[in-house]
């Protein structure tokens, strides 16, 4: 039995040893096999240079995709900006300005060009290398370059002066040089500037916003819209408002929500408008000296041993003469200001001095009367002739011309009437009433008073004369009376 056992032990443990040692052999096997397979790929990873090189667009840090080959993107950009450039012949453009490429090593390619291609190009801008105009620090137009920019500046000053003046003032500015002395009444530019801070930077802009010199310097004196406000005033409509600053009634309304129809203008009320302003304004400096006069001050002395009617030039009086420099300021051509600076007299003006009555002149006459006229003689008495009423007297050839009141009184007429040519009547306020006709010229008017002797004016041949003389008439409470009969 043992002898069985034994036997059958042994049979059994022979068994399961031969079993352990073939699953090490088959482990031996496998994880040889896969150590020949690893060294295989590591082979033919050396054989293929196993790490490759992509690219990787962005554009303002927005991912495009990446390609395999850099010279891809130079070519997509290179013939992007060279259609362009069919457009814009004279600007340096560019279709790089927020562009970057980053490249990376990978060990498997896995890029789709054509479709990166395509979206790089739909984001692509072209831009132009510009020089900016800026007014107060803000961009105003773009020109080409910076030759294009002094010109755009020549041009401006250019609508106000000359091209030799302005070419005089750059010199002069430029060499420090001073301006010999004013000649007398001799008008110069001194200087041309713009008001504004007006600087330059190169800049990438749209290709469309770059405008010639010509464009440009329409550009900045047409200007741009500035919003104001009006005052509504009566008979103000809302075309007629409009028209005024050159706004369309419908622009009218967009600016002023509160506005519907013509009721809902009030007068007194104010509503916005708009209205072009320029971008920048040229000033115009001149300087000039010319001969001006001093005007002579005149003084009145009173005299009362004169009567108020009377006065008497004691000294003509003349005006005086001085050199004047002033400095005038015109913007965009029109003034603005202007200031003397110096000035220095050349001649002294003279005082004008008057001598002027200040006795009261009674305004009733005395009813006795002088002889009207610088001597003469009665050329005509009062009567009938040539089948008329000869009204008064006629006095020719006087030793002076001068026509004087007979008695006081005061001017009720004083001017043309009919035959009598220029006339002048006064009243006596005693019931009695003087006329004196064909006068050359009058010195008194209706409602002044004047003394017996007085000046009324200048003896001549005026209305139906047939040669200088005064005509001569006296009433009395409207009854015509022989001047002969009251004459001294």
């Amino acid at each position: 039995m043992r002898l069985n056992r034994n036997g059958s032990e042994n049979s059994i443990f022979s068994k399961r040893n031969r079993q352990s040692i073939a699953m090490k052999v088959a482990t031996i096997a496998i994880f040889l096999v896969s150590l020949v397979g690893l060294n295989n790929g590591y082979v033919n990873a050396q054989k293929d240079n196993q790490l490759h090189k992509i690219y990787h667009i962005y554009i303002k840090n927005q991912y495009m995709g990446a390609v395999s080959n850099e010279k891809l993107i130079d070519k997509h950009i290179e013939d992007k900006v060279k259609k362009a450039s069919t457009q814009y012949e004279d600007l340096s453009l560019n279709a790089t300005p927020d562009l970057s490429v980053i490249s990376e090593q990978v060990f498997q390619e896995d890029t789709n060009d054509e479709d990166t291609l395509k979206k790089l190009d739909d984001a692509l801008k072209i831009k132009a290398s510009a020089f900016a105009l800026l007014i107060d620090g803000k961009v105003a137009t773009y020109v080409k370059d910076i030759d294009a920019y002094d010109e755009t500046i020549r041009q401006l000053k250019l609508q106000y002066v000359s091209a030799e003046e302005l070419k005089s003032l750059d010199a002069m500015e430029n060499n420090h040089k001073t301006l010999p002395p004013l000649k007398k009444n001799e008008t110069r530019i001194v200087d041309i500037s713009i008001k504004q801070s007006v600087a330059g930077m190169t800049q990438y802009t749209d290709p469309a916003n770059v405008l010639t010199t010509k464009e440009a310097v329409k550009l900045l004196t047409k200007g741009k819209l500035q919003e104001k406000s009006y005052t509504v005033k009566k008979g103000d409509t809302l075309s007629s408002i409009a028209a005024k600053y050159k706004l369309s009634t419908s622009k009218l309304l967009k600016l002023n929500e509160n506005l519907t129809d013509e009721k809902s203008l009030t007068i007194g009320h104010t509503i916005k408008v708009a209205e072009l302003e320029p971008w920048i304004n040229i000033e115009l400096t001149k300087e000039s000296i010319k001969s001006e006069k001093i005007e002579h001050k005149t003084i009145i002395k009173k005299d009362k041993t004169m009567l108020t009617s009377e006065k008497e030039v004691k000294q003509k009086g003349e005006d005086g003469k001085k050199l004047v420099r002033h400095v005038i300021t015109e913007i965009d051509g029109e003034p603005a200001l202007e200031k003397v600076t110096t000035q220095s007299v050349t001649k002294e003006a003279e005082t004008r001095v008057i001598v002027k009555g200040t006795k009261e002149v009674p305004s009733r006459g005395s009813g006795s009367f002088e002889w009207p006229a610088e001597g003469g003689y009665i050329s005509s008495e009062m009567g009938y002739r040539w089948g008329e009423l000869h009204r008064g007297l006629d006095i020719a050839r006087p030793d002076g011309f001068t026509i004087k009141a007979a008695d006081n009184g005061e001017v009720t007429f004083a001017g043309v009437d009919g035959s009598y040519g220029n006339k002048v009547t006064i009243d006596h306020n005693n019931g009695f009433q003087t006329v004196y006709g064909h006068l050359a010229s009058i010195d008194v008017e209706v409602g002044q008073v004047v003394a017996q002797g007085s000046k009324l004016g200048v003896m001549g041949t005026t209305g139906n004369s047939t040669g200088v003389h005064l005509h001569f008439e006296v009433s009395k409470n409207g009854k015509l009376l022989n001047p002969l009969n009251v004459l001294k």
